[in-house]
């Protein structure tokens, strides 16, 4: 039999009470559930809209297309508006935390606690996107 060394058996680095851990998923769910009533609001706007104005949703924009037509096609634009939201925010508010994370999370046990700086970092982070 091979004998470990204690330092083998010790928990894994966990994250979830860290306050950084718990901000970013703080950031996360307010923001999903802004983007969430948006897309939900307009969907159910459109659909209340269609059954207690028909008139006024039946009313020509220009030539052909109506205002429910338009209204309709609106939802393809906002539902493509709160998809981009949703990437920007996870590029510019959430990936920078979560890499500084999980650098954090894979140091070693008594490496320095300053995130190294330099080339090699700054071409080891170029490139990663949330797409």
């Amino acid at each position: 039999m091979v004998s470990r060394n204690h330092e083998e058996f010790e928990q894994p680095q966990t994250l979830s009470g860290d306050p950084e851990f718990q901000a970013l998923r703080r950031v996360r769910r307010r923001t999903g559930l802004r983007l969430t009533l948006v897309a939900v609001g307009g969907f159910l706007l459109y659909v209340l809209l269609s059954s207690f104005t028909p008139g006024l949703m039946n009313s020509s924009v220009a030539g052909h297309l109506t205002l429910g037509l338009a209204l309709g096609l609106g939802q393809f634009v906002l539902m493509a508006v709160v998809a981009r939201r949703h990437v920007v925010h996870m590029r510019t508010h959430v990936d920078p935390v979560v890499r500084g994370l999980g650098y954090r999370l894979r140091r070693p046990p008594g490496e320095n606690r300053q995130r190294p700086t330099g080339p090699t970092t700054a071409h080891r982070t170029q490139g990663q996107r949330t797409w």
